[in-house]
C-alpha cells in the first residue's frame, strides 16, 4: 500500500500511469478471484485503496487549477 504524499509527489502523468496500472491489475485480480486462484486476497482491498487516493488526488488538483 502507497502513501497519499508519495502519490503527491508524483506528477499529473505519473499518477494517470498509475492508475491506469493498478486498473489492470485490479481487473486480473478480480478474474484470478473467480477462478480461485487468488491467493493474497488482501491484494484487492489495497489496490482498490490505492486508486482511490489517486483519483482523490487528481480531483483535488484539478479543482485547485479550476478555482485559480
Amino acid at each position: 500500500m502507497t502513501k497519499a504524499t508519495d502519490f503527491r509527489a508524483k506528477s499529473q502523468d505519473e499518477l494517470n500511469d498509475q492508475l491506469i496500472q493498478l486498473k489492470k491489475e485490479q481487473f486480473n485480480l478480480r478474474f484470478q478471484r473467480a477462478s480461485g486462484q487468488l491467493e493474497n486476497t488482501a491484494r484487492v482491498r489495497q489496490v482498490r485503496r490505492d486508486i482511490a487516493r489517486i483519483k482523490t488526488i487528481l480531483g483535488e488538483r484539478a479543482t485547485a487549477s479550476s478555482a485559480s
